[in-house]
């Protein structure tokens, strides 16, 4: 299993309650943005194109649990930037767990080894570190030699000292499936819990516009990735956004799923759109309904999304919203280990 036994019924649970009260936004994943500045300059980011005087700015712990409370999400997913950089992080990441809130912080890994004793392991702690492929790939990616073996040493010390450790990697349109498969393979034998994947997202400031992947494109590529899939293979995926990659399953957008608290607000309407923040995460609710997101929709930038950020949720909605859910979940699992 990809996450612990006690994370799955509490996220299980929360999204079975909000199904049978009728409710149909409500958020799985709140992701935060404590801050911008980043140690890296990724190809394909669009997060850290702000000038100065908004990178030197730090997110205070408070307003970072104040937003957990708000709504009510029973996961958060610390990014930015670079959320080791951020002075209060191992306060902020204490508080979460205090709160009994499920915390994925995503590092780069860069300066883990010099952070690490700053942290404990904790069930409600994850370490997701980003690893974009291969040696090759990754440094490559992140525009940086010996960034790859920076984060493999931060991993290994990390499941060396109990943390609980995924990966996430971001796939671009010049992956080569084989060197993606054995990459999965080096990432397990880590030690790590799982690894995520998603297509990268087109944002409209990243350095190489020419990395990203159109629908059809996405599609093939994870067909040939994902085909026969390795018995030693864990995702930190439900088995249909997995299929979904695939092109075996359709959804809609669940831009609420994963609503995106940053230094400057509630970022509407969704985590990679930015049309500005709201206040209030109600007032982001209400400020959504004004959309028509997802590859069906009208809005350009969503044409060719699959990411994990708007689809995942889709994807556990489905497993709990109806008894053909829970069957389809169990078939995609099956289909996919076969």
């Amino acid at each position: 299993m990809a996450v612990p036994v006690s994370q799955a019924l509490t996220v299980a649970k929360y999204a079975l309650s909000n199904e049978l009260k009728g409710k149909k936004k409500y958020p799985l994943v709140m992701m935060l943005e404590p801050l911008f500045q980043c140690n890296l300059a990724c190809s394909g980011c669009g997060k850290i194109q702000e000038p100065p005087e908004i990178l030197k700015i730090r997110m205070p712990k408070e307003k970072a649990w104040a937003a957990i409370e708000e709504c009510g999400a029973p996961m958060v997913s610390i990014a930015g930037g670079e959320p080791l950089l951020h002075p209060e992080m191992p306060e902020m990441v204490q508080g979460f767990i205090d709160r009994k809130k499920f915390v994925y912080m995503c590092t780069n890994a860069q300066i883990l080894l010099g952070k690490i004793d700053l942290f404990k392991p904790s069930k409600y702690f994850s370490l997701g570190v980003h690893l974009d492929g291969t040696k090759r790939m990754h440094d490559r990616n992140v525009n940086r030699e010996g960034a790859y073996d920076r984060a493999v040493a931060a991993i290994k010390e990390a499941v060396k000292r109990g943390f609980r450790v995924t990966t996430n990697t971001t796939i671009f349109n010049d992956a080569d499936p084989e060197e993606v498969r054995g990459f999965f393979d080096d990432v397990m034998a880590m030690g790590v819990e799982g690894m995520m994947i998603s297509p990268g997202f087109p944002y409209e400031k990243a350095p190489n516009q020419d990395l990203f992947l159109e629908r059809k494109k996405t599609v093939e590529l994870f067909r040939k990735i994902l085909c026969n899939p390795h018995k030693n293979w864990v995702f930190n995926h439900s088995p249909g956004f997995l299929a979904f990659l695939k092109g075996e399953q359709e959804y809609d957008c669940t831009p609420w799923g994963t609503p995106c608290y940053s230094i400057k607000g509630w970022q509407k309407p969704c985590y990679l759109i930015n049309d500005g923040y709201c206040k209030t995460f109600a007032e982001l609710l209400e400020a959504i309904d004004g959309y028509d997101l997802g590859h069906r929709g009208t809005r350009p930038e969503c044409k060719d999304c699959m990411l994990h950020s708007g689809y995942e949720a889709s994807a556990v909605r489905d497993i709990f919203g109806t008894w053909g859910g829970i069957f389809r979940a169990a078939k995609h699992a099956y289909n996919f280990k076969k």
